[in-house]
């Protein structure tokens, strides 16, 4: 049995779907359970809505104290002990729960798995991973929003920490790895990214392919992503900005006049199928990956649908020995790093 400590309180829709993402997550799984973090009397509230009570799988843990937006993250952190994100990591630091989820503040759910949970040996920087849907099913992209600056071996622990959780996670046998680039041309990109790219090619397992431009990005020309955070987030932003007006314009579109809206009758079905390319809730949250635990950070909308599917994604983590594996590969890699720097 895989336990998820949850977030009651974060996120736009809280409480509401968040429970409702805990209930669903337990119905698709017996393997999970659920520790649902937050003022002990709105929650008994919600699941009395919804005539649900506390079971051995859905356990409430009082945490009367809210993380707001507005706070600042580390002096939340350290101030607010209370809080539902404060006492849901800390279930993960004294092995209470195996995972955290949040669709809260980012900044304090990063700040906290750092100050609370502190890096795996051999871990020089914790990355954001989220999957990204594209025509040829998803990719990988790391980091999108964790470490604003970034330094050559970092990007290159991304590209690892990538790798692994591609093939345990994602399934992919041998995932291809590229870097995020201007151009294709070796005389491409800025400092970093020129000092990132022959580290990468010395590391030893992984299939790094070159350089990838973001406009390949939705065509699926790489499995696994890697740049820095503040492109990354950058990157991440427009993409799901993109893809939501796309499909509000499409839906405008079959709906403007009677015609269209026969013709989207006829292809309703086939129309469903190719809307679910936009919809990266289906893959869960975002690993904060390189932690002692596993923190996992969902959309600040998310619905009960993308909290469900992050629970579960939760399980399929921890059962995989993904940390295990980063861990062993992270300390072998470091070697290299020191070798490349001293260069």
């Amino acid at each position: 049995m895989v336990t998820v400590a949850l977030d009651v309180l974060g996120g736009d829709n809280a409480p509401g779907s968040n429970i409702d993402g805990a209930l669903l997550a337990l119905e698709k799984s017996s393997e999970v359970s659920v520790l649902l973090f937050g003022p002990e009397g709105k929650i008994r509230e919600e699941l009395k809505k919804r005539q649900k009570e506390e079971t051995d799988r859905l356990r409430i843990v009082d945490a009367p104290e809210f993380i707001t937006q507005e706070d600042h993250p580390v002096s939340a952190i350290q101030q607010k002990k209370e809080s539902s994100i404060v006492k849901g990591l800390m279930a993960v630091k004294s092995g209470e729960a195996d995972a955290f989820l949040s669709a809260g503040s980012s900044g304090a759910v990063l700040a906290g798995g750092q100050l609370k949970l502190g890096r795996i040996k051999g871990a020089l920087r914790t990355p954001l991973a989220t999957a990204i849907p594209t025509a040829k099913g998803v990719s990988l992209l790391l980091d999108c929003g964790a470490n604003v600056d970034a330094r050559p071996e970092w990007i290159c622990q991304f590209a690892r920490m990538g790798d692994i959780y591609a093939k345990k996670l994602l399934g992919i046998k041998e995932p291809s790895v590229k870097l995020v680039n201007i151009g294709t041309e070796d005389e491409k990109g800025n400092a970093l990214i020129k000092a990132v790219k022959p580290m990468l090619e010395g590391l030893q397992d992984i299939n790094y392919q070159g350089y990838i431009e973001s406009r390949e990005i939705p065509e699926g020309a790489a499995d696994v992503i890697v740049t820095d955070a503040w492109t990354g987030n950058a990157m991440l932003k427009l993409y799901e900005g993109t893809a939501s007006t796309l499909v509000k314009l499409i839906k405008s579109a079959i709906t403007a006049d009677f015609k269209s809206k026969i013709g989207a009758l006829l292809i309703k079905d086939s129309l469903k199928e190719t809307l679910k390319f936009f919809d990266a809730s289906q893959y869960g949250g975002a690993p904060l990956l390189g932690l002692k635990g596993l923190v996992v950070k969902c959309h600040g909308n998310a619905k009960a649908s993308e909290i469900s599917n992050g629970i579960l994604q939760c399980l399929t983590f921890v059962n995989a020995g993904i940390n295990e594996e980063l861990s062993e590969k992270l300390q072998a890699d470091s070697l290299l790093f020191q070798k490349d720097i001293a260069k």
